[in-house]
């Protein structure tokens, strides 16, 4: 049964960022890489056309349980802060996300805006870009319109592959690296994505969009019907705002209903519904990188939770202060951070 070792509090030096920008509903604005020593965790944070790197103390402490099993937080400093030197966006940041290499010291660090221009960087541990690498892509009609909310996810089995998705425009950007491939375009609003890499048939080519109140399948490698495979639809008339894939190659998918529905990608069934295991509208979800049975599942109400799929059992769960500016977990370890509007980041490691 998975357990949390710690959760922190930790509050952003005003100097650093002294009003936030507001967030989107999906609050994808927040990226978290775990060090090896567990000993701290580097916490990226997007607010205007910025983004901030933060060094947060992990303390080995007793974990505190309220009502519920809630879990209570220690306070905790923030080691180190400072503005990340890259490109800065010309218009606010909607989604960050950091992808591992193979290498421990080096990470890749990429950012949308609400035009939809990308920025991509290898940083190394002290956060300082790699022999210069960066690059931005514009989008094929250069920004032109209203900004709207944005989303960015890398292929897992090729780093250099990123899709952009921009929700006023239903459409999802391809590229390798600077180099744009195609387009699909969606029927309703896209609010989520994610590479389906750990799916046998996939390729590392297949992406699993929320797009209104269906889960779309789209194979890069297919040219009928604009690439769209197959359509999953979830509740009439309830948005879905979050999708996750597991290690074992189960898709989660979750929003308005405040049901989490996995289903087997083989068939396209759902092998579990977790009716109403959230208080409000389910904005967030991933599966645990230690047992992929546990789901982490992020709420408007500030809540976010972790517990058992297939048996719908909560463990435990936390709550921030405020709004969710943004939340994210570690992509080889259950270390997830998340930021509120009041200031706060919240940090759990997850055993």
């Amino acid at each position: 049964m998975l357990e949390a070792k710690r959760l922190n509090k930790a509050v952003v030096p005003e100097s650093l960022i002294p009003h936030p920008s507001p967030a989107n509903l999906r609050s994808t604005r927040l990226a978290v890489h775990a060090n090896g020593d567990a000993s701290s965790c580097w916490v990226y944070i997007a607010s205007g056309s910025r983004i901030y790197k933060l060094r947060i103390l992990m303390d080995d402490s007793f974990v505190a349980r309220g009502k519920e099993s809630l879990l209570i937080p220690e306070r905790t400093q923030v080691l180190d802060s400072s503005v990340v030197n890259r490109c800065p966006h010309r218009s606010e940041i909607q989604s960050i996300m950091l992808a591992e290499t193979e290498s421990k010291d080096c990470s890749i660090l990429g950012s949308v805006d609400s035009y939809g221009t990308l920025i991509v960087s290898k940083l190394d541990a002290s956060g300082a870009d790699v022999d210069g690498f960066t690059y931005s892509v514009s989008p094929r009609d250069f920004g032109v319109g209203e900004g709207s909310w944005a989303g960015l996810c890398f292929n897992p089995n090729q780093l250099s592959m990123a899709a952009v998705a921009r929700s006023f425009c239903k459409s999802i950007d391809i590229y390798d690296q600077d180099i744009y491939l195609r387009t699909l375009r969606t029927l309703w609003y896209p609010s989520s994505l994610i590479f389906m890499d750990n799916f046998n048939e996939s390729g590392g080519s297949m992406l699993a969009i929320t797009e209104g109140s269906q889960l779309s399948i789209w194979d890069l490698r297919m040219k009928e019907n604009g690439g769209c495979v197959h359509r999953v639809m979830g509740s009439v008339g309830d948005m879905l705002y979050a999708v996750s894939i597991s290690s074992s190659g189960n898709i989660a998918a979750a929003g308005a209903d405040r049901t989490v529905t996995i289903y087997d990608p083989r068939r396209w069934s759902a092998l579990s519904r977790w009716l109403n295991c959230s208080k409000y509208e389910i904005t967030g979800l991933t599966f645990s990188s230690v047992d992929p049975n546990y789901i982490y599942v992020q709420g408007v109400d500030y809540e976010v939770l972790c517990g058992q799929w297939r048996e719908r059992e909560k463990a435990f769960s936390f709550r921030g202060d405020s709004n969710w500016l943004g939340f994210s977990k570690s992509s080889n370890r259950d270390v997830l951070a998340g930021w509120c509007d009041s200031g706060s980041i919240f940090v759990a490691d997850v055993s």
